[in-house]
């Protein structure tokens, strides 16, 4: 069974376990990556520092799904930010599996004005977060905790990480094999995940799904 039928060529390579990347925003060139070891948010355990939950508690953040992608888009591709890898190649690619609906971002919003957020490919009950950033304190964070809740509310079971770094792993991201990221990928992609259209949620209401699960 192909589970990329009449879908985005793009999405044959998440399914594989690689995932596109560019040396540098200005670089021509996309290449595949598939890495020894892979950073991955157990969904059943997830760390929240208390800062953060009394963050969410207070909804400091308005948080939208889909509502503005291309901005999100933008200030993750920012050239300027240290470690900038999406080039126009794959600003195109993104594009476009946002409008098949394939691509999602999550924001969090302060005062009509864009705080933070994250985007990352859905495909079947996988998650593949590509990039996040923040211009308010803990922004970026209530985004990922508000993916995370809708993640287990929607069925999902892999959310991917990519690469592992400190400030993951402070949010209780693990690094694993390659072997048993395929094992997860495809107990991923046996299900369905829903995302698209999800209702918000508070903050109290995302620590409880969180707690639930953990």
């Amino acid at each position: 069974m192909s589970l990329t039928s009449r879908r985005h060529p793009a999405l044959d390579f998440y399914a594989r376990g690689v995932f596109p990347m560019a040396d540098s925003p200005s670089a021509p060139e996309v290449f595949l990556v598939e890495p020894e070891f892979r950073g991955v948010f157990p969904l059943d355990r997830l760390r929240l520092p208390r800062r953060l939950q009394r963050t969410l508690r207070q909804d400091a953040f308005e948080v939208r799904i889909n509502s503005d992608f291309e901005a999100v888009l933008a200030a993750c591709a920012d050239p300027s930010r240290p470690g900038a890898w999406i080039n126009p190649a794959l600003l195109g690619m993104y594009r476009s599996l946002h409008a098949e609906g394939a691509a999602h971002s999550v924001e969090a919003w302060r005062g009509g004005r864009l705080a933070g957020g994250l985007f990352g490919v859905a495909l079947r009950g996988a998650f593949f977060g590509e990039s996040m950033f923040s211009f308010e304190t803990d922004a970026s964070k209530v985004a990922l905790a508000h993916l995370a809740a809708q993640l287990i509310r929607g069925g999902y079971r892999l959310l991917d990480a990519q690469f592992i770094t400190d400030h993951l792993a402070s949010l209780g991201a693990e690094e694993i094999p390659r072997d048993v990221y395929l094992e997860r990928l495809a107990a991923a992609l046996a299900v369905e995940g829903r995302l698209t259209g999800a209702a918000p949620l508070s903050g109290a209401a995302v620590l409880q799904v969180i707690s639930q699960v953990s």
